[in-house]
């Protein structure tokens, strides 16, 4: 591999000049081409060429990077990025070379057109089109372009680029887009072109943590919003918003719930109340048990916990348990134990086991059921 050196730059194209890149030119020595390679983007970089000059340089630049080591190409590469002197052959033919040549060119290059980086979107490897979704002051043609070909990681880099021209169109294909890929959903939390209607929109796919960004940066109200999630939750699963268990499910046995609760009250006076009852009640199949000690231990009413138990989506019982003290890794077998009790429920729809302390859990399942419709 050669050791690139960068020539002295000269203060003008002057006959001596000329006269020594034409003897570089004819030279068949692969050391007088590389030297005759930089030598020109010097040249160039100190003042554009000659217009005469123009064909001959250009051709000299698309010979001799064709023929150029990898070090020769990157160094050019990054000299001539942000060149608006550059033959446009040539600055296309290094957005097609490998991703590390090619992704200062990509990103600066003032002679890339919008045709020219849809190109890159089609024939280049998935680093050059991530490249392109990140490129500063992207065109709204481009990026309808990164949109319409739904490829999870670009959009994510694009969503992550604040200088794009993202209108409001493109917003809310992203926002739609980020119900099925979740690396979406943070970037366009925080875009500055995300408004109160998108907000409320890509708060149904988002965790609790972003939720509350969310919340903080529109000033909406939390039951607002979770008024939105529980439609879109109702609506995936093609049920009303929140609906009872199949009769043949629920507890009817006054007596029973009776003797339950009044289990429970024992174990809580005795300081004996623990989260541990709830796995033991799940497996001994006593799902009226496992909802009084949750409420108990919660402190929620037994209306929220039915609910919770009871609705299209998994997170309401996820927040109340983590917010008693149950283990995240423990939540998915106990959703299984709680499912075979009640004829499926809660249902998948919309929902994510977010990270987060108990009180946080707390707070936003008492936030989630403070208006439940029921059917």
């Amino acid at each position: 591999m050669s050791v690139v050196q960068l020539e002295p730059t000269r203060a003008a194209w002057d006959d001596q000049t000329v006269s020594q890149l034409l003897t570089l030119a004819r030279s068949r020595s692969a050391d007088d081409r590389q030297r005759l390679l930089l030598r020109v983007t010097s040249l160039c970089e100190t003042a554009s060429p000659p217009a005469e000059l123009a064909p001959m340089l250009g051709d000299i630049f698309l010979t001799l990077t064709a023929q150029a080591e990898r070090d020769i190409r990157l160094a050019l590469a990054e000299r001539i990025a942000g060149a608006d002197w550059a033959p446009p052959a040539l600055i296309n033919m290094l957005a097609l070379d490998e991703i590390d040549i090619a992704r200062p060119v990509i990103t600066a290059s003032p002679l890339l057109k919008d045709a020219d980086l849809i190109r890159l979107l089609i024939e280049a490897t998935l680093e050059h089109q991530i490249a392109v979704a990140r490129r500063p002051g992207l065109s709204g043609v481009v990026v309808d372009a990164i949109i319409d070909r739904g490829e999870a990681v670009t959009m994510t880099a694009l969503a992550s680029n604040r200088t794009a021209q993202i209108g409001q169109a493109a917003m809310h294909r992203l926002v739609e887009q980020s119900r099925r890929i979740a690396g979406l959903r943070a970037p366009l939390t925080r875009h500055p072109r995300l408004n109160e209607q998108l907000a409320q929109e890509l708060y149904q796919w988002v965790g609790q943590a972003l939720r509350q960004s969310i919340c903080e940066r529109f000033r909406i109200d939390d039951a607002q919003l979770n008024a939105a999630i529980q439609q879109a939750a109702a609506t995936s699963v093609g049920t009303p918003e929140w609906r009872a268990a199949p009769a043949s499910r629920m507890v009817e046995n006054r007596e029973r719930a009776e003797m339950e609760r009044r289990l429970v009250d024992k174990l809580q006076a005795a300081g004996q109340l623990r989260p541990g009852l709830l796995v033991r009640a799940l497996r001994e199949q006593r799902l009226e048990l496992f909802e009084q000690a949750l409420a108990a231990l919660g402190g929620f009413s037994d209306a929220q916990i039915h609910h919770g138990v009871r609705a299209p989506t998994a997170e309401p019982l996820y927040l109340a348990c983590i917010a008693v003290g149950v283990d995240k890794a423990v939540f998915a077998s106990l959703l299984v134990e709680v499912r075979k009790l009640t004829g499926g429920l809660p249902g998948d729809a919309g929902w994510t086991a977010t990270p987060m302390n108990s009180h946080s859990a707390s707070r936003a399942f008492r936030q989630m059921m403070e208006k439940p419709s029921i059917v």
